[in-house]
C-alpha cells in the first residue's frame, strides 16, 4: 500500500490523527503535574517528551495548538515549574483518564486516584508512586507556525529515582521497572529489552 500525502489530507479527521499519532511509534508516556497561581493542581498524560540535550540537561514536550483551555501549558507558562511522572504499566487506565477534559478547579489526581505529592524544592505536585520523578523548570516557549503547536523546552531541576534503575555507565533501565509507554493516543505497552550495543566506528 503506497499512501501520498494527498491521500492523507483526504483521510476522516479523527482516521487522519489515528494514523499519524500511532505511525510515530512508541513514545514514553508521562504524567505532568502542574499547579495553577490559584492553587489548583492539575496531571494531564503526555507521549512526546523528547531529549533536548545533555549539558546543560534538557527535555521538550510537544502540546496541542493554544485554541482551547490548556490547563497544563498555561499553568507551566504562568508558574515556570512542572514535574514529570513516570508510572508502572498497571496504572494505565488511571494515567489515560488524565486526558480527560476536567474543569481548572478540579484536580485530576482526585478524580483519576492518583496521590500528590510535594518537595521543598518544587511547587508542582508529583505522583506519589511513581517511579522516576522529574522536577522540571520552564526554559523557553517555541511555537511551531506550521500547524500551531508549542514546543516546551525546559531543564531538570531534580531527579528522584531507584539506584538500583542506573547502570554504572549511566544507562537507565526503564524496561526493568516496567514503566507505562505508549502509541498513539490511547494503546499502552510495557518494553522488553533485546541488548545494547557499543558505540558505533566506522
Amino acid at each position: 500500500m503506497i499512501i501520498n500525502k494527498e491521500d492523507i489530507e483526504q483521510f476522516e479527521q479523527r482516521y487522519r490523527t489515528a494514523f499519524i499519532n500511532s505511525l510515530a511509534g512508541f513514545r514514553q508516556a508521562v504524567l505532568i503535574g502542574t499547579k495553577s497561581v490559584d492553587g489548583y493542581a492539575n496531571l494531564a498524560i503526555f507521549n512526546s517528551l523528547i531529549h533536548l540535550g545533555a549539558n546543560p540537561p534538557l527535555f521538550g514536550l510537544i502540546n496541542r495548538p493554544d485554541s482551547v483551555q490548556r490547563d497544563t501549558l498555561q499553568n507551566i507558562i504562568a508558574t515556570k515549574e512542572y514535574t514529570l511522572n513516570y508510572i508502572r504499566y498497571t496504572e494505565y487506565e488511571k494515567a489515560h483518564q488524565t486526558s480527560a477534559r476536567y474543569d481548572k478547579n478540579i484536580s485530576e489526581f482526585e478524580q483519576v486516584g492518583f496521590e500528590e505529592l510535594y518537595y521543598p524544592f518544587c511547587k508542582a505536585p508529583f505522583v506519589k508512586d511513581a517511579i522516576v520523578k522529574v522536577a522540571m523548570k520552564l526554559e523557553e516557549i517555541i511555537p511551531i507556525s506550521i500547524n500551531g503547536t508549542i514546543l516546551i523546552a525546559g531543564s531538570i531541576i531534580k531527579i528522584e529515582i531507584d539506584a538500583t534503575m542506573v547502570g554504572t555507565d549511566g544507562f537507565v533501565a526503564l524496561s526493568e521497572a516496567d514503566v507505562l509507554i505508549s502509541q498513539g493516543l490511547d494503546a499502552y505497552f510495557v518494553s522488553k529489552p533485546i541488548g545494547r550495543l557499543p558505540y558505533a566506528k566506522p
